[in-house]
């Protein structure tokens, strides 16, 4: 795993909003008074949706809510990977999957999409608008290349079609989710191929069953 460290440019200060705090609240009282600090994932998981990223004061902020050594929630900020440490994109945060399976549909492409549009990856755009990075396994390989952008996954991407999304999301639209080929979840493209007949799913198909005297159901 490679090392991470907090920016080297940080704000003064860190302040939860009303709403977040609500939020981590209701996450501490899921524990005893005794292991609060085994809220500290999503609280920082709330703070990073605050404000797009953990900073220092965030994570100092974290460890007084929790009464934990501000060193413990670094700890956790840095080991996983879906904590944003330095600040991103306001309006897309773009994560373009680059395991095996998106490689080989063309997951470079899409990088090189992201590169001509943005910029170099885990850096800020010029605009402050976009940030764009390389990320193992999302999980959708059967819909591959894919990409996470914020919250949701866009899938069955091509170049053409990233560089729409990414021109969709500077012109203050929101591109929807999914797949680009139409395909519902993760069934063959064109439709399903196999168990297509719909008496499989109404009941219709359904065997009578029937109880003979002490014995079990059996079918008939």
């Amino acid at each position: 795993m490679s090392v991470r460290r907090l920016a080297k440019e940080q704000p003064a200060s860190f302040a939860f909003s009303k709403a977040t705090k609500a939020k981590a609240d209701w996450w501490i009282a899921k524990y005893p008074d005794n292991r609060r600090q085994s809220a500290v994932i999503p609280i920082l998981w709330l703070v990073q949706k605050q404000e797009g990223w953990v900073s220092e004061p965030a994570i100092r902020a974290i460890g007084e809510l929790l009464g934990m050594p501000f060193i413990r929630v670094l700890e956790v900020a840095t080991f996983y990977t879906m904590f944003m440490l330095e600040p991103v994109g306001s309006v897309a945060l773009i994560q373009v999957c680059g395991t095996t399976p998106c490689m080989l549909r063309g997951a470079n492409e899409l990088m090189d999409v992201c590169k001509k549009k943005i910029g170099p990856k885990q850096t800020l755009s010029a605009d402050g608008r976009f940030t764009w990075e390389e990320v193992e396994c999302l999980g959708a390989c059967a819909n591959a290349p894919m990409a996470m952008i914020n919250d949701y996954y866009y899938e069955d991407l091509t170049p053409a079609n990233m560089a729409q999304i990414i021109d969709d999301f500077a012109a203050g639209k929101k591109p929807k989710p999914g797949s680009r080929v139409g395909r519902h979840s993760s069934e063959p493209e064109g439709g399903a191929l196999t168990l297509t007949d719909p008496k499989l799913y109404d009941g219709s198909a359904a065997k009578k069953i029937k109880k003979l005297p002490n014995s079990e159901p059996v079918s008939a």
